[in-house]
């Protein structure tokens, strides 16, 4: 992935305003598959001082929108699935979107969420529909 590619893809995903007003970056891109993250802040924090579970779901939905679109504009999510695997102990949270399967129509991907210090977070599937 070149710098001028990541920057015209992050330009792209500039209007995706919920995702991006919370704090989410684009890290990296490739072929079906892109890498995101976000600093955890206070406003990310439940009443227990938790990291809610909404900012791991939105962080991995926004992975899996740049992953499935930035080559190809058009896909959207008919269903996705999270299990979430423990709190994230480090102040930054990744995301990572990899294809399992592109069809014709549809497509299925696969969100791990961790933080820096590589503890599991969450998993997600998302299945997609091509537009």
């Amino acid at each position: 992935m070149d710098k001028q590619t990541l920057e015209r893809v992050r330009k792209l995903f500039e209007g995706d305003r919920f995702a991006t007003e919370n704090g989410a970056v684009i890290e990296e891109i490739a072929d079906h598959y892109a890498k995101c993250s976000l600093i955890l802040e206070r406003r990310h924090r439940n009443a227990m001082g938790a990291a809610m579970g909404g900012v791991s779901f939105t962080l991995a939905d926004f992975a899996f929108a740049v992953a499935s679109n930035w080559q190809v504009m058009g896909t959207v999510s008919l269903n996705s699935s999270i299990t979430y695997l423990g709190a994230p102990k480090g102040d930054k949270l990744i995301a990572e979107a990899v294809c399992i399967k592109d069809g014709r129509t549809t497509c299925c991907y696969q969100m791990n969420v961790y933080d820096e210090l590589g503890n599991a977070v969450a998993a997600v599937l998302t299945t997609g529909y091509h537009k």
